[in-house]
């Protein structure tokens, strides 16, 4: 099973990322947890259109991807997971762990570092909160993620399908966890113990800044408790809360164009 996981590593995130884009989708269709703001149509075009954009630059401008620099580190023993004998079991664990707690600290990182967040906020200033969100990233952002992504790889050597599988599981679950819609309450106090669900990070998307700044995971839940960020829920309720950023509200036409300048602003 692994085998084939490495054997077709872009076919498997591809597949992965349509499966649950599609399944998220009729999801918040069916049972949509807030009305939307904006045309639908209208984000989910210029959304999708910052993905395509993304993965086309990554290809051009680093052409050796995590997941060949995890192969390599593999074969010339580089990292500490080749240097150590340990199961593989437990070193799929680890760097899935490892990968994660990276992620959350990078997320930390570019909100409270100014030139990081400038790129950021891009993600932040859309004004509705759907699983297009859990895809909308400036390039400059998803390119310095590459380059931590690069260092952990070099510095951790993770198992090749650990990488293939993080990538799997983080882009899998942005789509979940930015969804438009919600778990029974019941559910969710369980669910969220162990992984970041809707109602968890929407508090995320808030406009008011100390909501924002809390709920930076996007997979295991428990960095926000262990680190003291998380926050159960939005201070007006998910109904009632204002998605975005204050100096954006207005902008309800956020094209593709006006969200790759967006860092370029003043303000």
């Amino acid at each position: 099973m692994l085998e084939i996981v490495t054997a077709h590593e872009p076919a498997v995130r591809l597949g992965a990322f349509i499966g649950v884009a599609v399944l998220v989708g009729l999801w918040q269709t069916l049972a949509p947890r807030r009305p939307a703001r904006s045309s639908v149509l209208w984000r989910w075009s210029n959304n999708f259109a910052i993905t395509l954009l993304n993965t086309l630059m990554l290809r051009l401008l680093f052409p050796l991807l995590a997941v060949g620099l995890a192969a390599i580190a593999a074969e010339r023993g580089w990292g500490l997971l080749n240097i150590i004998d340990i199961p593989f079991p437990l070193a799929l664990l680890v760097a899935l762990i490892v990968q994660d707690l990276v992620i959350y600290a990078q997320h930390v990182m570019f909100h409270h570092v100014g030139l990081f967040w400038r790129f950021h906020k891009m993600h932040h200033a859309d004004i509705d909160f759907d699983l297009s969100t859990g895809v909308r990233f400036h390039p400059v952002e998803i390119a310095l993620s590459m380059l931590i992504k690069l260092a952990v790889v070099l510095l951790l050597g993770p198992p090749v399908v650990a990488v293939i599988l993080f990538e799997v599981i983080l882009s899998s679950l942005a789509l979940f966890n930015h969804a438009n819609a919600g778990l029974p309450p019941r559910l969710d106090r369980i669910i969220r113990k162990i992984i970041v669900t809707p109602d968890m990070h929407r508090v995320h998307h808030s406009v008011i800044r100390a909501e924002h700044d809390s709920n930076f995971g996007f997979n295991l839940a428990c960095w926000d408790y262990l680190f003291r960020t998380y926050r159960a829920a939005p201070e007006a309720g998910h109904e009632g809360m204002t998605i975005g950023l204050d100096a954006y509200q207005e902008n309800r036409r956020q094209s593709l164009l006006w969200m790759l300048l967006l860092p370029f602003r003043r303000g």
